[in-house]
């Protein structure tokens, strides 16, 4: 939990220029606070804006953030490339695009703590910019993201939010994960590039403007540093230092387990000024502010005579802003200062909108208005304490359905509000049915107001990574002075086929080695239509099979799911080659084929990933023991037991070691990091390596150095997982590779392991190599990265008193799982050797 604790603040002059108003640091009158009012009022304080840049969901400076956007109300904004689907998922199965969905909401939910806006380069499910697992180089990372593509998005972004700094989390160096070097590259490129109008023209066809960054940082040690940022200081407001407060927001990237308790205490971040177009860049710097305008009034001091008559509105503009700061915690006075402050920045806008400057930048300054009027909106928004909820009565539509939302207002404050306006925004083609109402909403009144909206016959079905398709719109007058907010439903709003379809197995495959026998393939029918149903559901069989009958499938209304089997028999003549198997579903006369997989946790809500149902499939040759009995000790985080239980392999999942009777397995195997997830396998580790002992094959996955991984005694002998990590992997799924001994069983039986077997790997060849291991173990096979850098261990292999143990880092799971002929066949090479028939 986090602790509360009292001591002095910092002296943040060491920091900070002495122009930084007092009320910029969170302090107020009174003991009671109002996160959400100070959160929507102290962003005022300034007109400085600042972007972090990374590669993907949780790259982002945290801590740093919470303090400049919670601590001083910095305009702050993360932009990220891709969204962390090549990564691993420590809260549930999904993996691929639905772990990206996941993680971006996780960063959304997180930024929500720290107030930070939140930008990706990625647009799309399966888009160019994606994450394909670890890379060591930038030149690798840009090639397959599409360098052009890349950069465009990331210049175009910068010219939207302009920022005054900028700063990558990470610098380019060798040690640095390939994607976050990309990024940091082109930061330092955009420098210069997002200033020039021959850079990307099309932009300014767009609307968007040339865009001079005034300050670009990289991260630093306190010895190559040109600033240190105090940011360890505790807020009375939020009742923690900045550091704990970026930790809460670091919390809710539980799908990568992050987030940790923290003592409060000085932190300090250090920074390095290399690029500037407000000054010369100095040995040292008092604050990251320096040659920038903090606010209005330093803003107006910055300007030359001839544009004089703008000076007194801004001026006026932010003796207006710190009013509505200075009226905390009050709310009615915060609404009454908010519409004061929006009147005179209408006025000092349309001034400006008006007139010509010499040497004003008249975009900058527009562009820091109209942010400072969405600010003043939501200052207002939080202060009249209007209760806005909507609700739909069916938040998942299917095209050309009709459903019913209710927007219910309720004024909580104590201040009437005038002309109330509620509306609703729905795609183009839609149907929106209900009355247009504009009301006065006394203090403690409630108005209901419903509406109808019908979606277009031919909507767009769901996409993830797109704004909300319904938007709740409401706009009200105080003192004659219009405030307009928007809001998105409580709950995800989707347009999904009418039908759903997802097999069982999701992939297949077939071991040619065996006779062929009838394969069952359940189809999970899922009726998105909220009402009654009839389809027929057909499988599209390879060339060859032979084709099964359709099945027809009725819903009563409020039947949601149901399951069909199909037999299908593979033929004699099968060749070991991919195929694919599609499930259909025929509903009027409309053909579906998209498996809609719903993603629900409490923490981010409930998503959906619309992909093709298709069933992919491997028809393989496989060779195994016919008696072997293999215990696996599933981690949660891979699948490789179902998988090898598919092509024919006896496999029993031990549920509990303790009470599991290991002498019955010719082999225990422990899926990936199950150190990590398996409390019973930590405890019951002895248990293991006695199995072994006493004549048992032991096959142990990859692991993380902090998975409960002890060097001197998890494994028989010691052995200790490379750290730190990033530089022990082989990222290249191509790469060079040495087999060390070829005569050896584990590449001759039951399988002779061929140059065809290490082809077509995916994302990479092994991760956590181990660093050290005693001279007990044998080496297999030497593996080259791209960076030449070399590992020799993949395999390790150890007599222990009757049997033997082996680790193996290689990412069988990834293999197998997606169906690759050599992982199948390595892999079930390793689990099934017996060092007594050497």
């Amino acid at each position: 939990m986090i602790r509360k604790c009292s001591f002095l603040l910092l002296c943040l002059a060491l920091f900070l220029p002495s122009f930084i108003p007092s009320h910029a640091f969170g302090e107020s009158s009174g003991n009671d606070h109002n996160q959400e009012l100070w959160s929507a009022v102290k962003p005022l304080s300034t007109i400085t804006s600042f972007m972090n840049t990374g590669a993907h969901p949780d790259d982002e400076r945290s801590h740093l953030l919470a303090y400049l956007s919670r601590g001083l109300g910095v305009h702050t904004a993360s932009i990220i490339a891709n969204r962390g689907e090549g990564g691993q998922n420590e809260i549930g199965e999904e993996l691929g695009n639905g772990l990206g969905i996941i993680r971006s909401r996780e960063m959304i939910e997180a930024s929500k703590v720290t107030g930070v806006q939140v930008f990706h380069l990625s647009e799309t499910t399966n888009d160019e910019i994606y994450d394909f697992g670890f890379s060591k180089s930038p030149d690798e990372t840009l090639a397959k993201w599409g360098e052009e593509t890349t950069y465009e998005r990331f210049i175009k972004r910068i010219r939207m939010y302009q920022p005054d700094i900028v700063m990558p989390s990470f610098r380019d160096v060798e040690s640095q994960h390939g994607h976050h070097r990309a990024i940091a590259q082109l930061s330092m490129k955009a420098f210069e590039d997002a200033a020039d109008p021959t850079v990307f023209p099309e932009h300014m066809e767009e609307g968007l403007h040339p865009w001079q960054i005034k300050k670009l940082y990289l991260p630093a040690s306190e010895a190559n540093a040109t600033v240190g940022i105090e940011v360890g200081d505790y807020d009375p407001i939020y009742d923690m230092t900045y550091p704990q407060l970026g930790e809460q927001s670091r919390y809710l990237h539980k799908s990568q387990g992050m987030g940790r308790d923290i003592e409060p205490g000085s932190q300090i971040e250090y920074l390095e000024l290399v690029k500037s177009s407000v000054g010369e860049i100095q040995d040292q710097e008092s604050s990251i502010f320096e040659g920038l305008s903090y606010d209005f009034k330093a803003y107006s001091a910055n300007l030359k005579k001839s544009d004089n008559k703008i000076k007194g509105d801004l001026r006026k503009l932010q003796m207006k802003l710190d009013e509505v700061i200075d009226a905390y915690p009050n709310d009615e006075q915060v609404l009454e200062k908010s519409h004061q402050a929006l009147k005179q920045l209408h006025k000092t806008k349309q001034k400006v909108e008006r007139s010509t400057f010499h040497q004003l930048d008249k975009n900058d300054l527009l562009h820091r208005l109209e942010i400072k009027e969405s600010q003043l909106q939501q200052a207002s928004f939080v202060a009249s304490q209007l209760e806005v909820t909507t609700a739909i009565d069916q938040p998942v539509f299917v095209q050309g359905s009709e459903a019913t939302v209710t927007i219910t207002l309720k004024n909580n404050g104590s201040k009437t509000l005038k002309d109330v306006s509620p509306a609703l925004t729905v795609p183009k083609d839609w149907e929106i049915k209900g009355e247009k109402e504009t009301f006065a909403l006394q203090p403690g009144e409630e108005k209901i107001i419903p509406f109808s909206i019908t979606a277009a016959e031919d909507a767009d079905y769901y996409q993830p990574y797109d704004d909300s398709i319904l938007q709740t719109i409401i706009s009200y007058q105080v003192n004659h002075v219009t405030s307009t907010i928007s809001q998105n439903p409580e709950e995800t709003i989707a347009v999904l086929p009418e039908v759903g379809l997802k097999t069982d197995p999701e992939t297949l495959a077939i071991n040619t080695a065996q006779s062929r026998e009838g394969v069952d393939i359940e189809v999970d029918v899922t009726n998105y239509t909220q009402d009654s149903l009839d389809t027929t559901i057909s499988l599209q069989l390879p060339e060859g099979w032979e084709q099964a009958s359709g099945k027809n499938v009725s819903f009563e209304k409020g039947e949601t799911e149901k399951t069909v089997t199909f037999s299908i028999e593979p033929p004699e003549n099968l060749t070991d080659k991919p195929f694919v198997i599609t499930p259909t579903a025929e509903v009027d006369g409309k053909l579906l084929q998209k498996q809609v997989q719903e993603i629900a946790y409490e923490h981010i809500g409930t998503f959906y990933n619309i992909q093709n149902a298709d069933l992919n499939g491997m028809a393989l040759k496989l060779e195994f023991p016919q008696d072997l009995q293999v215990g696996y000790i599933d981690s949660g985080f891979d699948k490789v037991a179902d998988k090898l239980s598919e092509v024919g392999m006896d496999i029993t999942k031990i549920e509990d070691l303790a009470a599991e009777d290991l002498s019955k397995f010719d082999t225990v195997v422990t899926g990936i990091r199950a150190y990590l997830s398996r409390e019973d396998l930590v405890q019951q580790n002895d248990r293991l390596l006695e199995y072994a002992q006493n004549g048992g094959h032991v096959v142990v996955q990859y692991h993380k150095p902090g998975d409960n991984w002890n060097p001197e005694i998890t494994a028989p002998y010691p052995l200790t997982i490379g750290s730190p990590s990033i530089e022990w992997r082989v990222t290249d799924e191509v790469s060079d590779y040495t087999i060390l001994q070829p005569d050896h069983p584990l590449f001759n039986q039951p399988n002779q392991i061929t140059e065809q077997d290490w082809e077509g790997w995916i994302q990479e060849r092994g991760l956590y190599f181990p660093m050290q291991w005693d001279d007990q173990y044998e080496t297999f096979l030497t593996m080259t990265d791209l960076d030449g850098d070399q590992f020799e261990g993949g395999i390790l292999l150890t007599d222990y008193g009757e049997g033997t143990y082996l680790y193996t880092n290689l990412v069988w799971y990834r293999q197998i799982q997606n169906l690759v002929p050599g992982g199948y066949r390595i892999f079930t090479n390793l689990i099934s050797y017996d060092g007594n028939e050497e």
